[in-house]
């Protein structure tokens, strides 16, 4: 999937692509790399290019599926608890499987999110009242902060800046 960049146009939108594109920049952080080169730690904590991914779909989990569809932790399709277990990723766990259930994630909270207007709100925890408005910035906010990172890691595994273009 290729999101073309929005310059202009209604509010809605505008927020969904700037998403889009900064889940697909995310995912392209680590694409290609050797499942080795994705698990290698070269931070203190556990962020390595396919932890982060592991870490992004936790967080659609837990801001779609947890916060806004209601769903009990049982109900959603992986792991959506707020805590370091949203960086785990186990052996079996190749880069190709965490990137589709990042892609599945995403997916299930663009169907969750297209149920509410912009400025319905809903009362969390530890958050306070959010509105849907909010909870795509904070998104947003969330995955390209996490692209910077990978930006980072890829350049270290690497040796040179990563590029995707017309990023």
């Amino acid at each position: 999937m290729s999101t073309t960049r929005m310059t202009d146009g209604g509010e809605r939108a505008l927020l969904e692509n700037m998403l889009d594109r900064n889940r697909e920049a995310l995912i392209e952080t680590a694409r290609g790399l050797s499942e080795a080169d994705a698990r290698r730690r070269l931070v203190a904590s556990l962020t390595t290019p396919i932890s982060v991914l592991k870490h992004a779909a936790a967080a659609e989990r837990i801001w779609f599926q947890r916060f806004w569809a209601g769903l009990d932790e049982s109900e959603c399709d992986g792991y959506s608890k707020r805590d370091e277990g949203t960086f785990t990723v186990t052996d079996d766990e190749t880069l190709a499987d965490v990137i589709a259930e990042y892609e599945r994630a995403s997916r299930r909270s663009r169907e969750i999110a297209a149920r509410f207007d912009l400025d319905d709100t809903k009362e969390i925890p530890r958050e306070g009242t959010i509105s849907m408005r909010f909870t795509l910035l904070a998104m947003i906010e969330e995955f390209a902060r996490h692209a910077g990172h990978g930006d980072i890691l890829r350049e270290q595994i690497e040796g040179a800046p990563h590029r995707k273009p017309n990023r």
